[in-house]
């Protein structure tokens, strides 16, 4: 496949309002390299496994050593790229990060587009909400943390406040600071 870039749309699972981020990237990435840039867009930590999904197929690192691995029927996507599953415009795929929270993302190809030579690639064209804090208990339990954010006097309010800081704002997302954390 003669390289082209892929806008694709990433879009947090399962929860209100859309939390995503739309993004240009080399169709030939590697899919440990777009796992990476996943991670950076939208905000998480990359401290758990992570895997992709499509047609109820899993395509994950293999695990070094992992005697569980050919039990399953994984395939390991070391030397796969991102055009090996998606490959045409409105495909989707679905990237899970952190089994125990479990949090899903929506991945749809968006456009197919020739390469511009006047931008550097990946980059981050738009976005909505701050990403989830790790660990907070996935989309369910991130919404209950919202919800105690919302009082002061509520019993966990001061743990919360604690753990996240003062500055936590659920509705920030600033395009700029993605975009040169990509490129670092």
């Amino acid at each position: 496949m003669t390289k082209k870039i892929f806008q694709i749309q990433i879009a947090l699972k399962d929860f209100k309002p859309k939390i995503w981020r739309r993004i240009l990237i080399p169709s030939n990435l590697l899919l440990s390299d777009f796992h990476m840039i996943i991670q950076t867009t939208m905000g998480w930590t990359n401290s758990h496994l992570h895997q992709f999904i499509k047609n109820r197929q899993y395509y994950l690192e293999r695990v070094k050593d992992d005697p569980t691995w050919d039990e399953m029927d994984n395939v390991d996507y070391k030397k796969m790229k991102v055009s090996d599953l998606l490959k045409k415009e409105k495909d989707k795929i679905v990237y899970e990060y952190d089994f125990g929270d479990g949090w899903e993302h929506h991945i749809i190809l968006e456009k197919i587009l020739p390469i511009d030579a006047n931008l550097k690639y990946p980059i981050c064209l738009a976005g909505k909400m701050n990403c989830p804090p790790e660990d907070c208990g996935g989309v369910y339990g991130y919404a209950e943390m919202l919800e105690v954010l919302k009082d002061p006097k509520h019993e966990e309010y001061e743990d919360y406040i604690e753990w996240l800081g003062e500055d936590f704002d659920p509705k920030y997302f600033d395009k700029n600071e993605v975009n040169i954390l990509l490129h670092l």
